[in-house]
C-alpha cells in the first residue's frame, strides 16, 4: 500500500502524536504507516482520512501516487 500521509501531515502541520490521539492509534503506529512498514485497517485509514477531511483515496492507494506536480500541472508520466 501507498501513502501520503507524511507529506499531508506536514502540510497541515500536525504531529504524529497529535494525529495518533485523535485517530485512537499509537504515535508509532503513525510513523509505520508512513514509512510503509504497516497498513492501516480499514477502519484505521477511514479515520486518518476523516481526520484530515480528505477522501480515504487522497491518502492511501494500491498503487504508487503519479507525483503531486503531475496532478496539479496535468502532465503525463
Amino acid at each position: 500500500m501507498h501513502n501520503r500521509l507524511a507529506m499531508v501531515r506536514a502540510e497541515r502541520k500536525v504531529s504524529r502524536q497529535s494525529l495518533a490521539e485523535a485517530v485512537g492509534a499509537h504515535y508509532q503506529t503513525i510513523g509505520y504507516i508512513e514509512r510503509g512498514e504497516y497498513n492501516p485497517s480499514l477502519d484505521l485509514a477511514l479515520r486518518i482520512a476523516g481526520f484530515f477531511r480528505l477522501p480515504v483515496e487522497a491518502l492511501f492507494s494500491l498503487e504508487p501516487f503519479r507525483p503531486l506536480t503531475d496532478e496539479v500541472y496535468g502532465r503525463t508520466s
